[in-house]
This record gives structure tokens, sequence and C-alpha cells, in this order.
């Protein structure tokens, strides 16, 4: 079974006249160096401060997943298996990513692993990135947490009911949300 979606949406928001991409990125480990991998990648189009198309997918590479990873994603070998490689759904990613600014939640550890991941097949990513973490910790020094959940409860007033934290699609639509409330101040 594919698990790669490309679909078009409709999620709310305001402002922002030019097109972003939020990202996220499931892993393996913590580090690349130690041989940890992209297991789950997920971007999110924001056009005029709203999300207007997605792209996700699980990716079938050859790693161990550490443990401790796993009892935060919960992506398992097994969900893997029929999961598209990672040439394919790198090009995907490139394609939808485009030249676009990108924005993630601690964007130098998304974009340090994607750029690892396109490195392994003679790809480079040239984006901008903008951290929505580093933003956070600039507008709101005294919160308690700058975990994307706690930006979001703080400038959203909850996380939707049916986001699943820690999945990278989820997760790319919760720094989207967060980006642009970031700009609405």
């Amino acid at each position: 079974m594919r698990v790669i979606s490309f679909q078009q949406c409709n999620v709310g928001g305001i402002i922002i006249d030019r097109r972003y991409v939020a990202i996220d990125v499931e892993t393996s480990g913590i580090s690349t160096l130690r041989g940890s991998r992209v297991i789950e990648v997920a971007a999110v189009e924001i056009r005029d401060g709203k999300i207007s198309a997605e792209f996700s997918s699980m990716i079938n590479v050859e790693c161990v997943i550490h443990p401790a990873a796993a009892r935060v994603h919960g992506i398992t070998r097994r969900m893997l298996r029929d999961a598209p490689g990672a040439e394919e759904v790198w090009r995907i990613f490139l394609e939808f990513a485009d030249n676009s600014p990108l924005i993630a939640h601690n964007a130098s550890f998304d974009t340090g692993f994607i750029r690892s991941e396109l490195s392994i097949l003679g790809l480079s990513l040239p984006n901008s990135s903008i951290c929505t973490l580093g933003l956070a910790r600039k507008r709101f020094p005294r919160l308690e947490s700058h975990r994307l959940e706690a930006v979001a409860r703080h400038l959203l007033g909850g996380i939707p009911a049916d986001f699943r934290l820690h999945r990278a699609l989820d997760d790319a639509r919760l720094a989207a949300l967060v980006w642009v409330a970031l700009n609405d101040l």
C-alpha cells in the first residue's frame, strides 16, 4: 500500500501573501551522524495565510528505529514495509517545496535531516528556512515551554482535537497554524 498523500485542503488562517511550506520529519533517532534516518516527512503549503495543499509520506529506508524515537512517534518497521522508497519520496518533496521558504518548529533539526537524506541521493535543499521555535522564544520569553504543542496552545488556545502530535503531517499543520498566528499578532 502506498502511503504518499497529496491533497488540496483549507484549514483556516489569515495574512501572508506569498507561498511558504511548513515541514516536519519523524526520524529513527536523533542524529544523522549515528545513522538515524527520516522515516516520515510532511509538507504543508501556506498561501494567503491558509493551508492550501499537503504532502506526506512514510519512507521505507533500511534502519533501526531507536526505541526512544518509537515511543515518541509510534512508527514501527512494520509500518514502513509497504511505504515508498527514499528516492521517490524526496523527489516529490522537492517538487512540492519548490523554492518556497520552509517553516519548521526547530528548523535546524528538520532541515538538517532532510539535507542529509538528499545528500545520499546526490540532491540538495536550496530553500531558506524559518524557525517557529526561535520566533516563539523571542516573542514569548516567559512561556514555560517552547515545544510546538505549548506554543500552539498559547497562540491558538488549544490543539485541534483530531491532530496527532509527533506525526509528521499533523506537526507540519500545527507549525503552519503557529506560523500564521505569529504573523497575525
